[in-house]
């Protein structure tokens, strides 16, 4: 097994989705902060503007 199956299968084991994954991996491979993994505290933040209406 190489090194990126067991990247993918441990991120896997502790809950992550397949988006959550790819867009680690995105973020690693291109420093984009567009794909920067957000705590979840970040993502509440987010769906909670999303919801207040403006």
């Amino acid at each position: 097994m190489n090194e990126s199956s067991r990247l993918i299968l441990g991120l896997r084991s502790r809950g992550w989705t397949d988006t959550e994954i790819i867009d680690f991996i995105l973020y690693i491979e291109t420093g984009d902060d567009k794909y920067k993994p957000k705590s979840k505290d970040e993502e509440k933040t987010e769906i909670y503007k999303l919801t207040i209406p403006h």
